[in-house]
């Protein structure tokens, strides 16, 4: 068990779960007591940014007013998690959403959109009735209207309803012509990295975590190069969904073309935050998900040319994939309809075309509103004690609003659960889906030696590194905290956390946890944390 702030010391448990904290200073009491903790530790100040109007006031548990997102330009759109309270420890608190790069809370737009849809949902291109002809022209709307908003080329490119980007890259990867040589770099989401190395034939070459993008891209040539098949595809994220660096789309697409490779595109970390264009970028191919661009209903997409997938078997066998059927042959269905076997996803997809009709419309304020909180948390937390801060490129390198984050001596696991159990703040811990890149930029600050924490700071543990978490030998952690700002994201929300980590790496948590098989929990948890089912 860990116990409330203060000075850690080794029981010399065998248990490696078990520590011994003991409070011994008097300024944690005054920070603890209701009189006198009007705000958490100190935060250093960081380095200037813009600031938005202030946040409203709200009362005690209420909701800080929406109305400083309209310093940008213009309203931004709500969504549907807007106003949400959470129960913490100090009582019911509106809920901090620095989660947007795991999933993201519907929009408002797009749940009226799929309300009026399930009015008159009927099936989509099998029947005469009203309904159905409604829907069914609704359902190519929406491809039309995603069409747009990835820059599709309308002679070229195809645009095909899936689940979500790791179900478009399965469906990409079965398509592959057998001698294709797939080139990705190990840093990559494993729903982008792993799909190439199932198939049949050709070959997959996985490229090292680069630590710069010149370096990358001199890994991409030589790569390219030695390439001896006749087809070959590369395939790279638009915004790594651990530090949110954005890798240089347009220059990878020059040197794949250069030397006759194709290019396929994930835009999920991307699309939400920046514009993405087929078009303009000369990409090949675009997969996004729908639950990450405020449209979670089931829905994603694979954009792109449709030579290959033209020329490929159906990712799914089944009625709406075929042109005709006899007893002695099969005729494929050619373009979208090929690989949507069955009947289709119609409200995942209206949800999809709405999200991204209100993210074309508001895209400049957008931008502007995220690159405000994107700035203030990374700054905030990287000018606090104890507190690291992880890039793939370095300094200076363009981001979108997503950090990733370590807190010395203290398990990445329990800094999550004290956020969210103590301050109403939603992030994510662990190594994201994307571990060789978290293995990476963790080993490289175990290897620099990651200082012992301050007396009071953190955690010691009685054993040594642990494989999924826990802390490396030198008090690194061996996972990492990401915080991620999008439109259910308040700048008041951005102040709290960082506020709270600063707390943390000081003092440590606040209450006391043990690590079960859920994961690290309140040894006392003073929420009511149940709730009736939906249905």
């Amino acid at each position: 068990m860990i116990g409330k702030r203060g000075p850690v010391t080794s029981r010399g448990s065998s248990d490696p779960q078990e520590y011994a904290v003991s409070r011994t200073d008097l300024a944690l009491d005054l920070l603890e007591h209701p009189a006198t903790r009007t705000a958490s530790a100190p935060v250093p100040a960081a380095a200037p940014v813009p600031t938005a109007a202030p946040v409203p006031a709200a009362a005690s548990g209420g909701v800080p007013a929406a109305e400083p997102r309209g310093a940008f330009g213009g309203a931004l759109p709500a969504t549907t998690a807007d106003g949400l309270l959470v129960p913490t420890s100090a009582g019911s608190r509106d809920y901090a959403n620095l989660d947007h790069a795991a999933s993201t809370p519907a929009l408002t737009s797009v749940a009226a959109a799929v309300e009026a849809t399930l009015r008159s949902y009927a099936s989509v291109h099998r029947g005469n009735g009203f309904a159905s002809r409604v829907t069914s022209a609704w359902y190519e709307q929406a491809r039309e209207q995603v069409a747009r908003f990835v820059g599709a080329r309308s002679e070229q490119d195809v645009v095909i309803f899936t689940r979500t980007t790791t179900d478009s890259w399965n469906l990409l990867a079965r398509a592959l012509p057998a001698d294709t040589t797939v080139v990705v770099f190990a840093s990559e989401h494993h729903s982008t990295l792993l799909p190439w190395t199932r198939r049949a034939g050709g070959t997959t070459v996985t490229l090292p975590v680069p630590r710069s993008i010149e370096g990358g891209l001199a890994l991409l040539h030589e790569a390219l190069a030695a390439v001896t098949t006749e087809h070959a595809l590369v395939v790279v994220t638009g915004a790594s969904n651990v530090t949110g660096e954005v890798w240089p789309i347009t220059r990878i697409t020059r040197i794949a073309h250069h030397y006759g490779a194709r290019v396929a595109l994930d835009a999920a970390q991307l699309a939400p935050h920046r514009r993405v264009d087929i078009a303009a970028t000369g990409v090949d191919y675009v997969a996004l998900s729908g639950h990450k661009l405020y449209a979670p209903y089931g829905a994603g997409v694979l954009a792109g040319r449709v030579d290959w997938l033209d020329a490929a078997e159906p990712y799914l066998v089944g009625g709406g994939a075929t042109a005709r059927v006899t007893g002695e042959q099969v005729v494929w269905a050619t373009g979208p309809a090929r690989h949507e076997g069955g009947s289709p996803n119609v409200v995942g997809a209206v949800a999809l075309a709405a999200a991204c009709a209100a993210l074309t419309e508001h895209h400049d304020d957008l931008v502007r509103y995220e690159h405000l909180l994107a700035e203030r948390l990374r700054r905030g937390l990287e000018a606090l004690p104890g507190v690291r801060v992880h890039s793939l490129f370095g300094p200076g390198s363009d981001r979108v609003g997503v950090v990733a984050f370590t807190v010395d001596g203290v398990e990445s696991g329990l800094v999550s659960t004290a956020l969210s159990v103590e301050h109403g703040i939603g992030v994510r811990d662990g190594k994201f889906c994307a571990h060789p890149l978290v293995d990476a930029l963790l080993a490289d600050q175990a290897s620099a030696g990651s200082p012992a924490p301050a007396p009071g700071a953190g955690l010691q543990p009685t054993v040594g590194a642990c494989s999924d978490d826990g802390l490396l030998g030198t008090g690194t952690p061996a996972t990492a905290v990401r915080a991620s700002v999008g439109l259910a994201t308040r700048p008041e929300h951005v102040e709290r956390l960082v506020a709270a980590v600063a707390e943390l790496a000081a003092y440590g948590p606040g209450l006391a946890y043990t690590r079960g098989p859920n994961g690290w929990e309140p040894a006392a948890d003073p929420r009511e944390v149940s709730l009736p089912r939906p249905w």
